[in-house]
Parts: structure tokens; sequence; C-alpha cells
């Protein structure tokens, strides 16, 4: 049976008096380190791996492949995350109250890992497997994977060490710990872009089964080499939790309000849980209403894997040597993150200090919301000067056409519908982008050539036309076809090119460094190819070595004649570069320096040292509640336009924080003091409930 901390300590107290008096570096010396731990922190960085892996490509996956809009993309996303950050409450009562830390770990993980198997299942099309609804139960199952190991391992890696001999080595495994964090989470952020893109399966210009397999794998590994550790691990049976006991002694005073009046309402509750609880809840309750406000700044930073991931789809990630994919752009936060924390322990608190400014945390997370919406102000100015690159869509009562000419004739056209469709395509391109129509109209093209040329003129060629509708018209040896045309930009960023030949060849488009990857057009149709990466590709059939030159977010066609091709840019590429977002991730890690990490500390040193787990649980809580808030305005879909999308979060983090400082200014600060050695290490196991939360990681 595993001793407990306080035999633990009589143990090492019997020790040294039997030996004489010996120093505490002796005593240490006599404790080796505890290799279990080794177990533990190989498992939270194979977890890690495993969910920002998934969750850095998954925004794309609900867009690209399963063909969620961009709204309900980032519903479907976030209420993942809501769920991620809503499980721990059960996962910590299932933990403290039945299964213990180990078991619950090992119990949970095992859903975790059936989730992540069948999301990388769902994403292999041949299975024919129902994608969407799929997809939706394995994110759930691994929302109570997640979720419900989140206040568990680092505590259970914390019950490993004997206190207070072990305390310098404790902290050395919090912070192998919190590198292990952040290295699953960079490495994997990285990767599984890579992973997405460069390599294709299943008749696909992407692999995602293989970019969720690895993380499912890496989930798999995580319960494997924890399962290894159970010989060595020192498992401490469940006593309790305290989050219910807070629970019902709230429950117990609203329900029982008849009888003599009391001071406070939750007096009520003395009878049934005694005077110690009830004061040390009315001591949390005066901190749970600084929480209020903490939700909308989640709303804000949480968007980072999605509205700010939909914001790099729509720029230029081209730096020469390599090219950003937009995804990948989530590493610059937990990279900041490191470089931020020691900057502002060691420069700019000390600094903005001795000028007297920011020295209380209810200041600085002042400060830190502000700069959330500064974040997102820059984040909409951006927006704004995206959408002014966004192509031009019919509207209500119009319709476009584009005309398409391989032949080497020069053809001019009329319609039956007036002088406005009537035109010359000599130059083997024509468009008109504002087509005045209404509802659906028959029009017919009539062609006829203006040059010398051995083709024969086209027959008539009739189109039925919708408002709203985009259409293309393609001219070759046999004659005129139409197509319903797309024109918008790719919901992952990369160009989007259409072949048309003026013979009945094959074309083999193949990228010139990327010589991997090559299309095989078939000229019997106008397909609008997806290429995965820009830059040049050549036709490998050809003679003449046709060459094209496609570039992130255009759209193209390549008319392909007889004894050249030209390229017509129907879409601009994207041209404002993704370093562009810098700015705002900089900003957004500023902020959540001094938000959320100093929330916390503000927190845990203003409440009760028993109430410390319910702290824990209450801010992973808040994170949820900010996701939820953007289910619900996604839901709503206020704003097409993503630039009035961000202009309303920032309104909302303005008012947010002028909310806050009215409690901050009526706040009052409390020193709490221990009231045993027992209750300090109690303090420091309940801390590390959250500490893979991205605020609380650090």
């Amino acid at each position: 049976m595993t001793a407990t901390k306080d035999e633990s300590r009589g143990d090492a107290t019997e020790s040294q008096e039997q030996n004489g008096d010996v120093d505490e570096e002796s005593t240490l010396e006599k404790i080796p380190y505890p290799k279990s731990v080794f177990f533990i922190v190989s498992n939270e960085f194979c977890e890690r791996f495993s969910y920002y892996g998934m969750r850095t490509i998954l925004i794309l996956y609900l867009t690209k492949i399963l063909l969620y809009t961009e709204a309900d993309a980032k519903i479907v996303y976030h209420a993942f995350t809501m769920f991620v950050y809503f499980f721990p409450v059960f996962g910590a009562i299932l933990s403290d109250s039945w299964l213990g830390k180990f078991r619950t770990i090992l119990y949970v993980s095992m859903i975790y890992a059936a989730g992540s198997v069948l999301l990388a299942l769902t994403s292999v099309g041949p299975l024919q497997i129902p994608q969407k609804e799929f997809t939706i139960f394995g994110l759930l199952l691994i929302a109570i994977g997640t979720g419900g190991i989140k206040p568990c391992v680092s505590a259970f890696g914390g019950d490993q060490f004997i206190l207070p001999q072990q305390e310098l080595q404790l902290a050395t495994f919090f912070s192998l710990f919190y590198f292990s964090i952040n290295a699953g989470s960079l490495i994997s952020t990285f990767l599984t872009p890579i992973l997405r893109n460069d390599v294709h399966c299943f008749g696909l210009d992407s692999c995602y089964p293989l970019a969720f397999a690895v993380p499912g794998g890496l989930m798999i590994v995580s319960i494997v080499i924890f399962g290894l550790g159970k010989p060595l691990y020192k498992i401490k049976q469940p006593k309790g939790n305290i989050i219910v006991q807070v629970v019902k002694c709230i429950s117990y005073a609203v329900t029982h309000r008849k009888g003599s009046k009391v001071e406070h309402w939750l007096d009520r509750s003395k009878p049934a849980f005694g005077a110690e609880l009830v004061n040390d809840v009315k001591c949390l309750l005066k901190v749970l209403v600084l929480y209020i406000p903490l939700p909308i700044f989640w709303a804000l930073y949480d968007q980072q894997g999605s509205g700010w991931t939909f914001q790099a789809v729509r720029m230029d990630g081209d730096i020469g040597f390599y090219t950003i994919l937009p995804d990948q752009m989530q590493v610059v936060n937990p990279l900041l993150i490191l470089a931020f924390i020691p900057l502002f322990t060691y420069g700019v608190y000390p600094l903005l200090a001795k000028c007297n400014l920011l020295k209380t945390p209810l200041q600085r997370m002042c400060c830190g919301g502000f700069l959330a919406a500064v974040a997102f102000a820059v984040s909409a100015i951006i927006s704004i000067n995206l959408e002014s690159t966004y192509p031009v869509l019919p509207s209500a009562g119009q319709a476009q056409v584009r005309i398409y000419d391989t032949t080497s004739c020069a053809y001019s056209f009329t319609s039956n519908y007036g002088i406005d469709l009537n035109g010359d395509i000599s130059n083997g391109y024509y468009e008109n982008k504002d087509i005045q129509i209404s509802g659906t109209q028959n029009i017919i093209f009539t062609f006829t050539k203006s040059g010398t040329c051995d083709d024969a003129s086209p027959e008539p060629l009739s189109i039925d036309m919708d408002e709203k509708g985009t259409y293309g018209i393609f001219l070759n040896q046999s004659g005129a076809y139409s197509f319903t045309d797309n024109i918008e930009k790719s919901d992952d960023g990369y160009p989007k090119l259409r072949v048309l030949s003026y013979l009945a060849r094959n074309i083999t488009l193949q990228h010139t460094k990327k010589t991997s990857y090559s299309v095989e057009v078939n000229p019997g149709n106008t397909t609008l190819y997806s290429m995965p990466y820009p830059g040049t590709y050549r036709d490998v059939n050809s003679e003449n070595s046709f060459e094209v030159t496609v570039k992130l977010g255009g759209t193209y066609s390549a008319l392909f004649k007889t004894s050249s091709v030209q390229l017509i840019t129907v879409t601009q590429p994207n041209s404002v570069h993704m370093l562009w977002l810098l700015p705002q991730y900089f900003i957004i890690t500023a902020a959540e320096i001094m938000f959320s990490i100093t929330g916390l500390e503000f927190s845990y040193s203003q409440a009760p040292s028993t109430m410390k787990s319910v702290l824990t649980a209450a801010f992973l809580l808040t994170t949820a509640f900010g996701n939820l808030i953007i289910v619900l305005i996604e839901s709503a879909k206020i704003f097409e336009d993503q630039s009035k999308d961000f202009f309303l979060y920032t309104g909302l983090m303005l008012v947010d924080m002028l909310l806050f400082m009215w409690l901050a200014i009526r706040y009052k600060y409390v020193q709490n003091e221990d009231s045993s050695e027992d209750e300090e290490l109690d303090e420091k196991e309940t801390i590390t409930n959250g500490i893979d939360n991205p605020a609380f990681k650090q």
C-alpha cells in the first residue's frame, strides 16, 4: 500500500532520529529522483502532440474536406474547444471521488485514442464512413479524453515526490513537464500541416488521413508509455472532491431559505457543512466574481486557430526559400510565449514598476484585456485590406460570363440578350462581370470568325443563366462548350487552375521543383484543379514544354493552343503577405501574459487554500464559456465580412474591460496565510491541475 504524505514525513523524521542530526542535503541524497515521472512526462509530450497536431489542421479539414462554410466550421471548431474545457470538471470529480488519478488517466485516455483513430478513419474517403456525423462523434470522444485527463496528469506527477524533502526535484519536474507540453505543441503545429499538404493520398491533393493518423498514433503510444510505468508509480486513493462539496454547500443554502434570518445567505449551510467550509466558499465567491469578464478574453484568444487561420488562407506565405502554410502560423504563439515570459518577468514589469505603472495584478489584467482588443482591431484592419483583394462576386440581379478561346481564330460573338452581351474575343479572352439579369434567362451565343483560319465556326450555344451565377464558355476545334465557373479564392489558400486545350490530347502538368507531384488533365472536361504547390508547372507530354506559373490564392485558366499557352488570371493571387499577421500575434501573446497568467496568480493568492482546485476548474470553465460565445455569435451570422466580425469582438472586449475595471476598483485585496505546511503542499498540487491550459501552462 502506498504511504501517505504524513507517513512519508514520519519515516524521514524517524530515520533522522536514529542516525543523529542529518542535514537536509544528506536527506535529499538518500531519496532518489522518481523514475516514474519520466513515463509521465513522455506521456504528456505524446498527448499534447496528438491534441495540438489534430487541432492545428482541424479548421481547414472542416472547410476543405467536409465542405462546411467558414462560419459553420468555426461553430464546430469552437464547440469542440468548449467541451475540451468543460470536461475537466468531470475528470476531477471522477478522479478524486471514485477512480483515482492513475485509473482516470488510463481509462479516459482510451476514449481519447478511440476518438483520434475514428477521426483518422473517417477522413479516408474510400471507406465511405459518414464523414460529418462520425467526425463530430470522434471530436466529442477526443474532448472527453483530453478534458478528462487535463486535471489529473500533472497532479499525478506531483504525487511521485516525497515532500518537503524533494521540493527542488518537484520544481524540476514541473519545468520538464512544461517543456514537454510546449515541445509537443511546437513540433506538431509545424509538422501536421506539412503532412496534410505535402503528402497526397486516395486521389486527393492532400492527405488528412495521415495528418490525423500521426497524432492518433502518438496518443496510442502515450497510453502504452503511461501503462508501462505502473510498477513504479505511487498511486494515492481518492479522498473526495472539494468541487462536489462546494456545489452541495451552495445548493443547500439556496434550497433552505426558510427559517431564521441570517447575515449572509450562505450561512444557512453552516449546520450541514460547518462554518469553516462556508467561510471558505464565501471567500471563493468573491474571487469568482472577477471571473465574469474572463470568457470574452478567451472568445478572442482562441480564434487564433479559426478566424486568424482563415485570415492566413487569404495571404501570401512565400518567403523565398519556404512557403508558410496558413495553419502553421499558429506556431507563433507558443514561440512568443517562451520568449515573453522571461521578458515580462525580468524586463517589462520591473521597468513599469519604476514608473509606478501596473504594479497590481488587476491593473496588469486590465492592460492585458485592452491589448487583446487592440490585437483584434489590428486583425480587423488587415482583414479590410484583404477584402479589397477579393474577387467581385455577382449579387442579386447580376450574372457573370467569361469566354476562353483556344483556337487560332479571332472570334466575335453576339447574343439574343442585347448589346450588353456582344463582344470581341480576338485576344483569346472575354469577361463581363455585370450582366443585368432577373431569375433564369435562356441566352443564345452566336460566334463569328473575324480572321482567317481553318476552323469552322462553332454552332450557337444556349445557356440557362441564373442571377448570382458565374459561367464560362470554352472554344476549341470541336466547338463551344459551357460550364459553371468558380472565381472564389480556395478554402485552403492554394492556387486553382482550369486547363482548356485546343486539341484532344493528354496533358500532364508537373511542378518544376516538386517533381513528385503532377496533374493528369483530361481535355474532355473543364475541371478546376486545386494545386497544392504554388510555382511553375510544365507540360511534360508536350514537345514545346509549355509552362504556367500560379501563385497562392489565385484562380487561373490555362489555354493550351496549338503552339502556345495563354494563362488567364481570373482571380488575382494573394498580395498581402502573411508576415503582416505577426503584429497581432505579438499583441495577443502580450495580452495573454498580462491577463490570463496574472489572473491565475492573483486568484490563487486571494482564494482560501482549500479552494485552489475549485478555482482551477472555474478557470477552465471560463475558456469553455468563451468558446460558447464564439459559437453563439457565429450561429447568428451577424456579419458576412470578417473585418466587421473582428471589430465586433474588439467592441465586446472593450466593454468587457470596462466591466472588469469596475469590479477591480471595488475589490479589496486579502492576505491569506496557510494554516499548515500540508495546506501549502496541497496548494502546489492543486495548482498543477490546470498547467496545460493555454493561459496557465506557463
